[in-house]
């Protein structure tokens, strides 16, 4: 009886740690929607313990998980991610990533959501070598947006 009470006081205590360590990591996983009826989209994030942007979406109607990178050109989504996606592979290209230069392929996005504000046709870039289900939210959809950083918060305000 001590043992079960010991591993069912392990177990809540593990998806409890497991929980806080998730919304320290993303603290947007209800996003806050400012938008009005009549005026422009807009969505409110909080910064991660790290310092980044993260932020539930939809790609094409899937969910994925979005960490906000104006230093990427493109969508940068992970070639595993890609396949489930079934997204078709266009012209290669070659990216510079933080690990150098990496064969990457082109590709179009039917749609993009983050929170209310939604872009469609979207260039994206397929990345082999991203591990994990992460996307990176490139400037090819960020450019449409206004972004206003005050403290830990950052304001996407879609302008067009």
């Amino acid at each position: 009886m001590i043992f079960a009470a010991w591993a069912l006081l392990l177990g809540l205590l593990a998806m409890f740690f497991s929980n806080l360590l998730e919304q320290q990591y993303n603290p947007n996983r209800d996003l806050v929607n400012t938008s009005t009826e009549t005026g422009p989209k807009e969505i409110v994030l909080l910064r991660n313990r790290a310092g980044h942007y993260v932020a539930p979406g939809f790609i094409n109607g899937t969910p994925v998980i979005f960490l906000l990178d104006t230093g990427a050109t493109n969508v940068a989504v992970p070639a595993s991610l890609a396949e489930r996606l079934a997204l078709k592979r266009g012209a290669q290209s070659i990216s510079l990533t933080a690990n150098g230069r990496v064969k990457t392929w082109l590709t179009r996005l039917d749609q993009v959501q983050l929170g209310s504000i939604i872009r469609q046709d979207v260039r994206a870039t397929i990345m082999p070598g991203m591990g994990g289900d992460e996307v990176l939210l490139g400037m090819s959809f960020l450019k449409h947006l206004e972004l206003v950083q005050k403290g830990k918060t950052l304001i996407l305000r879609q302008v067009e």
